[in-house]
């Protein structure tokens, strides 16, 4: 590499074990939150219950020899003394296409080589010359597109790449491999899923080759992508008993196989034994039948289950025709007499969807949100940071009175929820709605408010502490009680009906709320001015002496 100084080399990357210790990345790699021994992420805050994971087994167990191999970088990895660095690019090898930087780094060369290889298929893999970079060899690997509705085949698409480059990296004879983000904006793949299916491929691969590598390196050129590997990488490479326990409490039930894909179970053929047939002829013993000859005896024999697996001769119920029948059932029940919107509430007839429906649900409505411009709702001020409770728990402030006015976009809205929430919901956190003058009609229904809740998922659902409703009218008190009935009876139970600005005070104090003018003239109003002076121009609230 013609600048030399910028070269970084193995000693000078933290390795996976060593973050434990206090080591931290260095200030050129801007990443002083890897300070923390558990990098600030869920494992802090698992309940004694979860952290036992109900004596089940763990899917990735502690290998220290395995956590030495692992090495995380913030930064470009086209600077890194290594084997081999990794390029997502396309079908067609281009330039244009190429992970950021790579080809102005390597110099024109890389490009001539690798128009030269005759492209390279979605989750394949080929290597090239590195030309100027300080690494010896570059692998070029292909990632899909993204669909939800094709979630499970991009999964394994994606698991195919990360594995082809690590195959590559063998066949040629070299031990270390930087490793970027394959997926690409472009392809809308959700940086949480794929970062998943990143950890656990390379830590399956790792297990069955982990003589023939020296080092894999984890490399993020964001701080959102460096937050995600903070949080996953204990999952599945855990370095004490404790993170293990808590990667049995999180990750689901055993869904892949041996390499890190993704195994449908309703896709998998369904076998059973051949019903017996009543036989009058007594049992024959066994014949010894020449090598030469079991062919033509197997074709001519009347007894041809005898040869064969009489498992595989029969399926249990074809999958297609279960989805069919779920389908009908659904259909079924939205034609039906719909009482929830008769009564006003909205849709509520709609499916449930499982955990891992709900998890892509999400994935994919944040990738999108990250790739928007939502500073028209934010200038909105419907939803916005407030600071901590009383107990130092992240608080979200919702007024309600601005949503009712203002609000007319309400896909973008649910998009700009996802994104502002995202930060809070990985720990315990509180909400503040506040109801002060907001119209008595509840919009949108309570239908909306079912998706929304689908969308923000599970872990919103676990980490609410608590929704504190400040100035809540029977209307809304009503609607809530509908809510925890027939949408989610976890989220709404943790309901705090506050009366009074003072009393939602003693929960969240008042130097961490910036709250509107307008909130503290309704609060006079509705409680007479009684043991309160209002000073809307200072936004202070004191009792009366």
């Amino acid at each position: 590499m013609e600048n030399g100084k910028n070269v970084v080399s193995l000693d000078k990357i933290p390795r996976w074990i060593d973050v434990e210790n206090g080591l931290s990345l260095d200030e050129e790699n801007g990443d002083a939150s890897f300070c923390n021994p558990y990098f600030g992420d869920p494992l802090t805050s698992v309940s004694g219950a979860d952290a036992v994971g109900n004596g089940m087994a763990s899917r990735f167990p502690v290998d220290r020899e395995v956590n030495e191999k692992i090495y995380i970088w913030r930064g470009s990895p086209w600077n890194l003394d290594v084997d081999a660095v990794v390029n997502s690019t396309n079908e067609n090898l281009d330039d244009a296409h190429s992970s950021p930087g790579l080809h102005a780094a390597a110099g024109p060369d890389l490009a001539d080589e690798c128009a030269m290889l005759g492209g390279c298929r979605t989750g394949m893999a080929k290597i090239t010359n590195a030309y100027n970079l300080p690494a010896r060899r570059v692998i070029h690997t292909v990632g899909p597109k993204y669909a939800v509705k094709y979630h499970t085949a991009a999964e394994n698409a994606l698991s195919h790449c990360y594995r082809s480059c690590l195959e590559r990296l063998i066949e040629s004879g070299l031990q270390s491999i930087a490793m970027d983000c394959l997926y690409t904006e472009a392809k809308n793949y959700p940086r949480e899923p794929a970062a998943h299916v990143a950890l656990r491929t390379i830590r399956r691969f790792l297990d069955k080759q982990k003589d023939e590598l020296t080092a894999v390196v984890f490399c993020t050129t964001t701080g959102f992508d460096t937050e995600i590997y903070k949080r996953l990488l204990p999952l599945y490479f855990p370095r004490d008993k404790h993170e293990e326990e808590v990667a049995i409490s999180k990750l689901p039930a055993e869904l892949w196989d041996e390499n890190g894909e993704t195994v449908i179970d309703e896709r998998k053929i369904r076998i059973k034994p051949l019903p017996k047939k009543a036989s009058k002829d007594p049992p024959q013993a066994p014949v010894d039948v020449p090598v030469s000859n079991v062919g033509l005896v197997r074709r001519n024999s009347s007894h041809l289950a005898s040869y064969l697996d009489p498992a595989f001769m029969s399926i249990s119920k074809d999958p297609d025709q279960r989805r069919k029948e779920q389908w009908d059932k659904n259909v079924e029940v939205r034609r039906g007499w719909n009482w929830a919107k008769f009564l006003g509430f909205g849709d509520l007839a709609g499916p449930s969807l499982t955990p891992s429906e709900e998890y892509t649900l999400h994935s994919s409505y944040l990738s999108k949100a990250i790739s928007l411009n939502l500073s028209d709702i934010a200038d909105m001020k419907i939803v916005y940071r407030g600071g901590v409770d009383s107990e130092g728990r992240p608080v979200m402030v919702v007024v309600g009175a601005h949503f009712l006015r203002r609000c007319l976009d309400l896909e973008r809205f649910i998009f700009y929820v996802v994104k502002e929430f995202e930060p809070l919901i990985q720990k315990p956190y509180s909400i503040i709605y506040i109801h002060s003058a907001a119209s008595l009609q509840l919009i949108p229904d309570l239908g909306w408010m079912r998706r929304l809740q689908q969308i923000l998922g599970r872990k919103h659902q676990q980490n609410l502490h608590a929704l504190y409703v400040l100035h809540p009218n029977l209307h809304l008190r009503a609607s809530i009680l509908a809510l925890e009935w027939f949408v989610d009876n976890v989220v709404w139970k943790k309901a705090v009906y506050v009366d009074r600005l003072l009393q939602l005070f003693r929960y969240v104090p008042r130097d961490q709320l910036t709250i509107p003018d307008f909130v503290f003239q309704h609060d006079l109003e509705v409680n007479g001015g009684k043991g309160l002076i209002v000073d809307p121009g200072k936004n202070h609230v004191q009792q009366q002496t």
